[in-house]
């Protein structure tokens, strides 16, 4: 199966990008499903139902997020309701939504997207090594699961890593998300999990991870904010991670960095 992972979508920039490209790598790659991380789409914090609908409607399978899935107050009722659409896993019982989303693909295998968050230099909440572990004895790769994800939002590299290595021989693919910047170590891990510390962002890379300059560098040389930070709006870069994976194990066979237009150097799959 071929599965396509987009980084960190960055206000109407990202949201533009990914509606854009989505819908001709599907075709151009034969892709069997497809997973965004959407919680900076709307205005770079949060997103919408409306934005939603629009990354559905344009070949998107499942949106994951983040610590920011809060932001947009309307959302909130819209997780209950919308299984597509993840919140992380490790939130407290009686949090809305869900953490994980289990489906079949078109060819009618099943496809299980967890989405984790960290806890290192970031809110205090409940464990993701142990959430997760719960999700990987529930759909056991190969067995229950042709095609399993985990999104390990989080702001350490260390996090990430220790979460790919957890889970190598039981996932599929291990992406992190949240830094914005797209890492150089996309890997097969030694049991067979593709590895990935960040995907990047779909956005404007001539800004401060998606924000226009100006006000990040005021409190940078500050230490207090003038106004709101903005997302640039400047042309984006399409990052992700497409990884094809074996049809009787579910473990990666390939996993490519994928960087379309912007300022970042091109990468696509030979």
């Amino acid at each position: 199966m071929k599965l396509l992972f987009a980084g960190d979508v960055m206000g109407r920039s990202g949201r533009r990008v990914v509606l854009e490209q989505i819908p001709k790598l599907r075709k151009k790659w034969g892709l069997d499903f497809v997973v965004v991380n959407g919680e900076n789409a709307a205005g770079g914090l949060g997103i919408t139902e409306k934005i939603c609908h629009g990354f559905f409607d344009a070949g998107v399978d499942c949106i994951t997020s983040g610590n920011h899935i809060w932001a947009q107050r309307e959302i909130i009722p819209f997780l209950d309701e919308e299984p597509r659409l993840l919140r992380p896993l490790n939130y407290p019982e009686g949090v809305p939504g869900h953490g994980v989303y289990s489906t079949k693909a078109a060819d009618g295998r099943r496809v299980v997207i967890i989405n984790a968050l960290g806890r290192v230099f970031m809110q205090a909440i409940d464990d993701p090594f142990r959430a997760v572990e719960a999700m990987l004895e529930a759909w056991p790769l190969g067995e229950k699961a042709a095609l399993l994800l985990i999104d390990m939002h989080a702001e350490a590299t260390s996090e990430k890593m220790a979460m790919g290595q957890f889970a190598d021989g039981r996932a599929t693919l291990v992406v992190g998300s949240h830094s914005h910047i797209p890492t150089a170590d996309a890997q097969i891990l030694p049991k067979g999990t593709a590895y990935q510390t960040d995907a990047g962002m779909c956005g404007d890379y001539n800004s401060v991870i998606g924000m226009e300059v100006d006000e990040p560098v005021h409190r940078f040389l500050y230490g207090v904010g003038r106004e709101r930070f903005s997302p640039a709006l400047g042309e984006a870069t399409f990052c992700g991670v497409l990884v094809e994976s074996d049809d009787e194990t579910g473990l990666a066979k390939a996993v490519t960095p994928i960087r379309i237009g912007g300022r970042l150097q091109e990468n696509l799959p030979k």
